[in-house]
């Protein structure tokens, strides 16, 4: 992957998917995490009751802007967009979100693999999948398109995952670029999109 910095039009985009065991990590990731610049959404299998305590949470963390992203919403860099429950979230052009009431994939509604694999490659644009801990395969899919479209991808090391199923399947695949604790995602990500 190209690690210049973005065209004129580039976008940063991050997308990490967790499920069980996924708020404690991303608390981790995000402790201190300064404002880079990246659009960063999050799809955390979880009930709607959870979200806002989530966004709370992670607010408390770092200098990020965090909030449940909205449908139509245009994602911006310093920005972390946590997908609302029970629905999928697709991200339009790398810009828009876009959020729509489909089948469960997997059991699970919003699914990782939807969000990841309706990135799509544009020039001058840096994009970044990451898995975290959770039960079963979603994300795998999704970290498989991302690396065919020239992104850079990541799982969580399993020896810190409370259910290593998810990062797993990912590293499966063999698109995984590196298998990381979550300190070292947040290293990662923050190298990858800069400081703004």
């Amino acid at each position: 992957m190209d690690n210049s910095a973005p065209g004129r039009d580039g976008r940063n985009i991050v997308v990490i998917g967790s499920s069980t065991g996924g708020p404690r990590t991303l608390e981790t990731i995000f402790s201190q995490f300064p404002l880079v610049d990246a659009a960063i959404v999050i799809v955390q299998h979880m009930p709607h009751y959870i979200n806002n305590s989530l966004c709370a949470h992670l607010a408390k963390t770092c200098l990020m802007e965090v909030k449940i992203g909205e449908d139509g919403e245009p994602v911006e860099h310093g920005t972390i967009y946590v997908a609302p429950s029970d629905v999928h979230l697709k991200l339009l052009g790398n810009r828009t979100i876009r959020l729509f009431d489909d089948e469960k994939i997997q059991y699970v509604r919003p699914s990782i693999d939807v969000a990841m694999t309706s990135l799509e490659r544009h020039r001058g644009d840096r994009l970044v999948g990451v898995v975290l801990s959770g039960m079963g395969s979603d994300g795998a899919e999704g970290i498989r398109h991302i690396k065919s479209i020239g992104g850079t991808t990541l799982a969580q090391a399993l020896r810190t995952c409370a259910i290593h199923a998810m990062p797993r399947a990912a590293f499966e695949t063999g698109r995984v670029d590196q298998m990381l604790p979550p300190e070292g995602i947040r290293e990662k990500i923050i190298r990858i999109a800069g400081i703004l």
